[in-house]
């Protein structure tokens, strides 16, 4: 058999692998052209959305109870000008007979009752028989009728007083006496139906001058120093007391200005009135 034949003999065999793959790159083509494939979004259900994260929880304030005591007198009015103008949450605690001593405090008074953002309190009518405590606190019948006499001579429209010259607490579950001797005095006071509130902090100033002894920028330190140190009567609650009438003082009354604009400038504290005290139960 010649060369001739033997090619014949092969050529079949080649011949449809030829087609096979002709057939594959016609193929490919036509997808390329004109069958790419298609991916479609079908969205979840709302049932199965991811929920949204909660919003950060905003940080609970420090109260801080800025309270003055022993009006109305001459520097009432440059306190309640001061509380006004920043517009803030301030408790007065009044002494009766003062309103009745002139008429410029009774004037002052008038202007306490109408005032916004403030809390007027009981603070006794002869601020214990005219500064003699020892006295004032053996008998504890005479200081429960003082500040009876108190409230319904200026119509209170609560029960929240302070002890002149004590810092005594009797509060709900709270019970604090500074001065033992005045205990069974401060227990009559309860018993009468008195909520009575002391202090954590007192800006202190000379009883000679009326003039204060340290400035703002120290009490607000003072005041950092005893939340950071957890020592007020209830955690992050702090009574101050002041008197008002060191601040009718021109270089005082701005400290006292000063002092109530950097609480304000401190998003940690919020300035609140007394009646919010944890435990002091709303008159009925």
């Amino acid at each position: 058999m010649d060369n001739d034949d033997e090619g014949a003999k092969q050529a079949p065999s080649i011949f449809p692998r030829l087609v096979i793959l002709l057939i594959a790159l016609a193929a490919c083509n036509k997808i390329d052209k004109g069958s790419a494939i298609q991916y479609s979004y079908t969205p979840l259900p709302d049932s199965v959305k991811t929920a949204a994260a909660p919003a950060p929880k905003k940080k609970k304030k420090k109260k801080i109870y800025l309270t003055f005591d022993d009006g109305p007198n001459k520097g009432t009015r440059k306190v309640l000008n001061i509380v006004q103008q920043e517009q803030v949450s301030v408790t007065f605690f009044v002494i009766g007979e003062h309103v009745f001593a002139s008429t410029s405090q009774k004037a002052t008074w008038d202007s306490l009752k109408v005032a916004q953002s403030i809390e007027l309190c009981n603070h006794s009518y002869t601020h214990a028989l005219h500064n003699k405590f020892g006295e004032f606190y053996k008998e504890p019948d005479t200081v429960v009728k003082d500040f009876e006499r108190c409230r319904d001579s200026l119509g209170f429209d609560n029960n929240i007083g302070r002890t002149p010259g004590r810092n005594i607490w009797r509060v709900d579950t709270l019970s604090y006496t500074d001065l033992k001797k005045s205990a069974i005095a401060a227990d009559s006071l309860q018993q009468a139906g008195f909520t009575i509130i002391g202090w954590d902090l007192e800006w202190h100033y000379d009883h000679k001058s009326f003039t204060l002894k340290n400035t703002s920028d120290d009490l607000l330190r003072q005041i950092d120093s005893l939340f950071a140190g957890n020592k007020t009567k209830t955690p992050d609650h702090l009574v101050l007391l002041a008197h008002d009438q060191v601040y009718d003082d021109a270089n005082d009354s701005s400290e006292l200005h000063q002092l109530i604009k950097k609480l304000k400038g401190r998003e940690e504290y919020e300035l609140v009135l007394t009646s919010a005290y944890p435990g002091i139960k709303k008159p009925q």
